[in-house]
């Protein structure tokens, strides 16, 4: 009986130990708790939360290998040990350390401003040495945007207590990398000296201090490539290509030398031209006369590309808005000809969806809206689409606009985006200048062209000149009950020094309201009301007796109209269009003044050459008294100066005898033909020639006397000029010499211009 008990009780026994065993060797090897060691500021509990164990896990050396990496990826630590010590995990960490401060040395081109926003590193972050060394990488990267390629970056570590550093980037600025020299390699029609005109990189040269454009610019150096396409294109190499363009730094990093590489092939003529449309009712004869190249000129892109514009436009105006008109381009190599046909076809009816407006922070949307020539639910149209893109451009608010097309919610929809990015529109500026017909200039301009982003304009402006005094004040809507209709206000106050060509001051102190309007896309139609006070003041003793009769002061209440017909390519050094304007006024409701004025002005821009440009110019104008009323000496016309070079102002006309004093006239004419020139210096430099005549004449007078002479006969100037838009300000210097004049003309041989605003 006992022995069996013991037998039971070893039988039991051994199956507990069984059972047991291999649970208490499954307990041992399972964490027992988690401990974190060397932090600082870190608290356990954020060290913890990286990891992917926990206590009761098993040592896993897998995830042990996730948390160091996670624990890594943090980039709070410099490093991370994690290990096991009995049933313990211990995780040992080294913090990285808080930055205290960036400062910069060695940075002059580059103020600390600038740098610190490309850092992109900031106090109180947590210093990395990948994010110093990505810092050093911006910082190289801005200094060579600004063409300094030898730029160097040390950044040098100032350790300090409670595991702080400061960040010091030691900066050495180097020189600016110029351009040392541009050579062209395969050119065989064009020189290298012609090729370099045409790109926008240029080679170092003293007179370069002012500008950009001879350090060295990646984008720059494409855009050249660009440049050399369009110019070859342009003269018939149509096969024409760069192959390559390499630009080599010198091992001193202060110097670059640009090579491009060129295939020309051969110069085209266009073969046979043709004009051809698959749209049904859509007449190819109304649109020949557009088509402006003829077989055997020489293939010009640009002007294929002006003629699909006019022929989309047109097209667009007659009713086809998705007319797509393509050039198709048949070369025959062994004749060197292009036959060029330009096919009209039906485009896909593609709607505009929504216009989307971006980046304005401070103009309005409706502001940027109502200059688009497309509105929402309009057929799309690429011409009036950029119509639309220049006519953003033209506000002057932006320093930047793209307009481009997006997908739209189905395949005939279009959004049309507008991305802009705005620019200063406050203006406080001070100027300074000299003409020989004003003398000492200065000038104060205070100005805002887009008040609380609504576009208004609002001006005050200040000048004084050694015979002139004028003040300013002036609002304009360019949008009046939400239309196209500008309205504004102007008043002023002017004094003008008459002393020297006649004896007399003349003081005008009044206002002007006025509006004006489009009535097609380049013509537009102005009206305005004067209302203003004319005085004639301080006549000397020795005045004609013609100016002694008007000294005092007569009110004048005027209106007016204005159509200009504007068809110019730019308004700035215009090289092709012309522009028309015709002005009328009559006073007489109210004030003292009873009259009707004309004015016209007519000029017109041919370019035989790139920078060679005949501008062919014509003005006059006539001005009559009604109702019994003469005009007076405040309302004619005084000719002379710029209006007719190689004569003073007031220098012909209608004059007394007994004081030589000039006294204006009732009707002139002037006719001017001016040929624009470069003078073979560098574009960059700005500078062009001018050689001109002027004719011209000034007469009748309301006034009679044995004393008055009013020959009315022509007279002509002629002469050379020189003009340079400077940095400071356009300077423009003509030497003339009065050919046709009456003997008690007055004239000049010499006139200059200067003026600047800063």
């Amino acid at each position: 009986m006992l022995r069996a008990l013991a037998f039971c009780s070893a039988f039991l026994l051994a199956i507990t130990l069984t059972i047991t065993t291999p649970s208490m060797a499954q307990v041992e090897d399972r964490i027992a708790s988690i401990r974190v060691q060397g932090n600082e500021r870190i608290e356990d509990l954020t060290v913890e939360s990286y990891l992917t164990l926990r206590p009761g896990d098993p040592f896993d050396t897998t995830e042990i290998d996730q948390s160091l990496r996670n624990l890594f990826a943090t980039g709070l630590f410099d490093d991370v040990a994690i290990q096991r010590v009995g049933n313990d995990l211990v995780v040992e960490v080294v913090e990285n350390p808080i930055i205290n401060r960036i400062a910069f040395e060695g940075n002059r081109r580059l103020d600390d401003e600038v740098l610190e926003a490309e850092v992109q590193l900031r106090p109180r972050v947590v210093f990395t040495r990948a994010r110093v060394q990505a810092a050093v990488s911006r910082i190289l990267e801005l200094y060579r945007r600004n063409g300094r390629y030898a730029a160097s970056v040390e950044p040098n570590i100032i350790e300090l207590e409670q595991n702080r550093v400061d960040l010091v980037f030691e900066i050495e600025e180097g020189p600016l990398t110029r351009i040392a020299g541009i050579t062209f390699i395969g050119n065989e029609t064009f020189s290298d000296s012609t090729l370099r005109s045409v790109i926008e990189s240029r080679e170092r040269a003293w007179y370069r201090w002012f500008g950009a454009s001879d350090t060295y610019d990646p984008d720059r150096l494409a855009f050249d490539q660009e440049l050399l396409r369009r110019f070859y294109l342009a003269r018939g190499f149509v096969e024409f290509q760069v192959i390559s363009a390499l630009a080599e730094l010198t091992p001193e990093g202060d110097r670059f030398f640009i090579t491009f590489t060129l295939e020309e092939g051969p110069q085209y003529r266009l073969g046979n031209v043709d004009l051809v449309s698959s749209i049904r009712d859509l007449e190819v004869e109304q649109f020949r006369d557009l088509v402006t190249v003829r077989e055997g000129e020489i293939y010009d892109a640009e002007r294929v590309e002006e003629i699909i514009q006019a022929l989309t436009e047109q097209a667009g105006q007659l009713g086809f808005a998705f007319a797509d008109v393509e050039p198709v381009i048949d070369i025959d190599r062994e004749n060197l000809t292009v036959d060029l046909t330009f096919r009209i076809d039906e485009g896909p009816r593609v709607f505009v969806e929504r216009i989307e407006i971006i980046g304005n922070v401070r103009t309005l949307d409706e502001v940027i809206r109502r200059e688009f020539r497309l509105a929402e639910g309009d057929p799309y149209n690429l011409a009036l689409l950029r119509r639309s893109e220049q006519r953003i451009r033209a506000l002057g608010f932006f320093e930047s606009v793209n307009v481009r097309t997006a997908r739209g919610t189905a395949p005939d929809r279009v959004v049309i985006v507008a991305e802009v990015a705005e620019q200063s529109t406050g203006e406080l500026s001070f100027g300074a200048g000299f003409s020989t017909a004003d003398g000492p200039l200065g000038d104060i301009r205070l100005s805002e062209r887009n008040l609380l982003g609504r576009g208004q304009s609002v001006t005050a402006n200040f000048t004084i000149s050694g015979r002139r005094q004028d003040i300013v004040l002036s609002f304009t809507e360019p949008w009046l009950f939400g239309r196209e209709l500008a309205a504004g206000l102007d008043i002023f106050r002017t004094k003008t020094d008459f002393q020297s060509e006649s004896n007399f001051d003349e003081i005008s102190l009044g206002g002007t309201l006025r509006a004006n309007y489009p009535l097609t896309e380049r013509l537009r139609h102005g009206l305005r009301y004067t209302l203003r006070d004319d005085e004639i003041d301080d006549v000397s003793n020795n005045a004609s007796v013609f100016i002694q009769r008007e000294e005092g002061s007569r009110v004048t209440s005027l209106v007016g109209q204005t159509f200009t017909y504007d068809a110019r390519d730019t308004r700035f050094l215009p090289s092709e269009g012309f522009l028309v304007r015709l002005d009328q006024d009559v006073a007489g409701l109210g004030g003292d003044n009873r009259f009707l004025r004309h004015e016209f002005r007519g000029d017109y821009y041919y370019s035989f050459l790139p920078d060679i440009v005949l501008n062919l110019a014509a003005s006059g104008g006539y001005i009559f008294g009604f109702g019994g009323e003469d005009v007076t000496l405040a309302n004619r016309f005084f000719i002379g100066g710029s209006s007719l070079r190689g004569f003073r102002v007031a220098g012909i006309g209608p004059r007394d005898t007994d004081t030589d004093d000039a006294l204006g006239g009732n009707a002139y004419y002037v006719g001017t033909a001016e040929l624009r020139f470069p003078l073979g210096l560098p574009d960059e430099l700005r500078v062009f020639g001018r050689a001109f005549v002027d004719a011209g004449t000034l007469t009748e007078i309301d006034v009679d006397g044995p004393t008055l002479d009013d020959s009315g006969n022509l007279r002509v100037g002629a002469g050379v000029g020189l003009s340079w838009l400077s940095p400071l300000g356009p300077l423009s210097i003509d030497f003339a010499q009065a050919l046709e004049k009456d003997n008690r003309d007055e004239t000049e041989s010499f006139r200059i211009s200067f003026g600047t605003r800063f």
